[in-house]
């Protein structure tokens, strides 16, 4: 038993964090003596639908797989896809069919919250947004939420653990709770305590909305701090908040009467609607939920190939497949060994080659996040919501 309900790294590694009916496959082939080498295929959508999602998860694939038997190739982190492969596994089956749950569950999980930093990037792309979304999973995932949100491209996150697996430093500065232990009426005490309390290096931003009325708790925390001040932050719960918009512009409009170079940060319950709203009042933005509780991509890894023949299940695209980023931004689908029918740039990478990590291959998040800013301008990608 273990404390926490967390299925630990070595049962991932060892193939035990899988679905029984693996283990039941396994011990089947082998007694029929079969292993049979196969080309099989991670997808999400068969055909393009103009529904881009964004690619993350590979980091965690790639460890999966490393020093099985097998060839990979994948979408690199931080590409758009809509439908085809983002990955193809080539190998004797046994190699990796108890590994299917876990290497699916990595690229699901991850792609799906790096599409909804995505939403949120491109909804506010001259703003500065953060992800504060860890306190909505399990603690075992957060490192998983705040790097995919990166390989969005967001400028920061807010789990101390998380960013100290990635080498990302979190951000963050004070909860309501600090205002609430020093009591009503003592948020001065509170913003003045936490200046002289907190590393300089830290930024002095002041959550003004705890007691009393925004505009209000903002030009007393000027009041307090003066030009130590860096920014506010608003988190007002939406049942009484009213026309956030409004209250952002009353508090701009009254920092700049007081010639306050003070920005304006707000968070609390905001998606891309919310954001695309605000984004010409407010300077900064910390999204939650609506990245971190993000569905899954519906992915699923199927054989399309068996010792050199196509084979796929009934409803399933046969044979291995390539595909492209054409020109003009859109995404094509090809059988393997016709590019002389395709144009653009082929997607489907070397990963892996007998197991081990190809020359050159790279996690880096910055990188990743560069490859989505790209392919987000030449899809349009959030176009239709701006």
């Amino acid at each position: 038993m273990t404390t926490f309900d967390i299925v630990g790294e070595d049962a991932i590694r060892d193939g035990s964090a899988t679905d029984a009916y693996f283990e039941r496959t396994e011990t089947t082939l082998r007694h029929a003596g079969k292993n049979p080498h196969v080309v099989a295929e991670v997808t999400a959508d068969q055909f393009s639908t103009g529904e881009y999602e964004l690619l993350a998860g590979v980091k965690d694939a790639a460890a999966l797989l490393e020093g099985r038997d097998v060839d990979v190739d994948a979408i690199p982190e931080g590409r758009l896809f809509d439908g085809g492969p983002v990955m193809r596994i080539e190998g004797p089956y046994l190699e990796f069919a108890r590994f299917e749950t876990s290497l699916l569950g990595f690229l699901s999980h991850a792609s799906g919250v790096a599409t909804a930093a995505l939403d949120v990037r491109r909804a506010a792309p001259d703003s500065r947004v953060l992800s504060f979304g860890a306190r909505h999973v399990h603690p075992s995932i957060a490192a998983m939420v705040e790097r995919s949100a990166l390989v969005a491209g967001v400028d920061g996150i807010s789990h101390v653990a998380a960013g100290e697996i990635l080498g990302h430093e979190a951000s963050g500065t004070m909860p309501h709770a600090l205002l609430i232990c020093f009591g009503r009426g003592n948020q001065e005490d509170a913003w003045v305590t936490f200046d002289e309390a907190v590393d300089d290096s830290v930024p002095r931003v002041a959550l003004c909305d705890t007691y009393s009325d925004e505009v209000d708790e903002v030009l007393r925390a000027v009041d307090a701090l003066g030009d130590r001040l860096d920014s506010v932050r608003l988190d007002t719960t939406s049942s009484r908040r009213g026309d956030f918009r409004h209250i952002v512009r009353e508090v701009q409009w009254m920092l700049d009467a007081h010639d306050a170079d003070v920005e304006v940060f707000v968070s609390g319950g905001l998606g891309p609607t919310e954001l695309r709203h605000l984004r010409d009042v407010a300077d900064g933005f910390g999204v939650g939920g609506y990245v971190s509780n993000a569905d899954p991509v519906d992915f699923a890894l199927d054989i399309v190939e068996i010792e050199g023949r196509e084979a796929a299940k009934r409803g399933k695209l046969t044979g291995a497949k390539e595909v492209y980023r054409t020109p003009e931004g859109g995404h094509r689908i090809e059988f393997r060994g016709r590019e002389e029918s395709a144009d653009g740039e082929r997607l489907l990478e070397p990963l892996l080659r007998d197991g081990e990590l190809v020359d050159g291959v790279s996690f880096d998040v910055d990188a990743a996040a560069e490859r989505a800013a790209r392919d987000a301008d030449l899809t349009a990608y959030g176009a239709d919501d701006s």
